[in-house]
């Protein structure tokens, strides 16, 4: 993976946000580290660019309020708008449905902060669960929990989408689709099914865009995947382009009006 195979900074993200009109952003977590979290809001503290921190608490944890609270009193910490969990690693295959993790899910929540979850798309059932049992938590589904679009099989993704869509507390991010698709042959084609399912279902207003940067560098990268964005979202209204991409963050992040763009 050369294209990811580096360390990224915040110096290389602003001239592609920059070329893209974007001049704030939400960053999020990568590695699931307490340090990094740190690291990332002691740097919200020093660049505009960065509007909120989207970071990682070990969830399972018997005190993560205290936890969160310490990163919150450390250098940049009320940049601190959201923790994720990449669930798409974890080996248990209920791990979102243990008691301890999801009495983490409800300390994040009542922290005030939004819950992100990465997930392969077989997983989405317990993201269907957790919303129903922590319905206090506003939960972001990151990559549309990632549809097989390299293989087209579409068919249990859409179903469980659906399902989640029912939970009022829930937005879907419209991101990393193009690494859930054929990295080296994507089309703007290939993205679509996951894209108009995810609107008929969501609606512009529960959904947000993200870039993934920098693993989009995988499949093309940023401005390819903004350029396909554009595409496959052309038929809305002003309105609900500003939903996805802005005021949809805005709302899920608690961030001033004008924050992400």
């Amino acid at each position: 993976m050369a294209a990811i195979d580096a360390d990224f900074g915040i110096s290389d993200l602003a001239p592609l946000a920059a070329a893209e009109g974007v001049s704030r952003a939400v960053v999020v977590e990568t590695v699931s580290s307490e340090a990094e979290t740190l690291d990332l809001l002691a740097l919200a503290a020093t660049d505009r660019l960065i509007a909120g921190v989207v970071g990682w608490v070990d969830l399972a944890a018997d005190d993560v309020a205290a936890r969160l609270a310490a990163m919150r009193r450390s250098p940049g910490g009320e940049a601190l708008v959201g923790v994720r969990h990449q669930v798409q690693g974890e080996d248990d295959p209920g791990f979102l449905d243990r008691p301890e993790v999801r009495r983490g899910v409800a300390a994040v929540a009542d922290a005030g902060l939004a819950f992100d979850v990465v997930i392969r798309h077989e997983q989405l059932p317990q993201v269907v669960r957790l919303a129903r049992e922590v319905p206090q938590v506003r939960l972001v589904l990151d990559h549309l929990g990632k549809p097989d679009l390299a293989g087209g099989d579409l068919a249990a993704w859409r179903r469980d989408l659906s399902a989640l869509a029912e939970a009022p507390n829930v937005v879907a991010k419209v991101s990393g689709l193009v690494t859930e698709a054929r990295w080296d042959g994507w089309s703007t084609a290939d993205l679509r099914p996951a894209v108009v399912h995810a609107l008929d279902t969501f609606g512009p207003g529960r959904l947000v865009f993200g870039s993934d940067w920098p693993v989009v560098n995988l499949a093309g990268g940023y401005a390819r995947w903004v350029l396909a964005y554009d595409e496959l979202t052309a038929e809305l209204t002003e309105d609900e382009r500003a939903a996805i991409d802005r005021a949809t963050a805005e709302r899920v992040y608690r961030l001033a009006a004008g924050e992400t763009a």
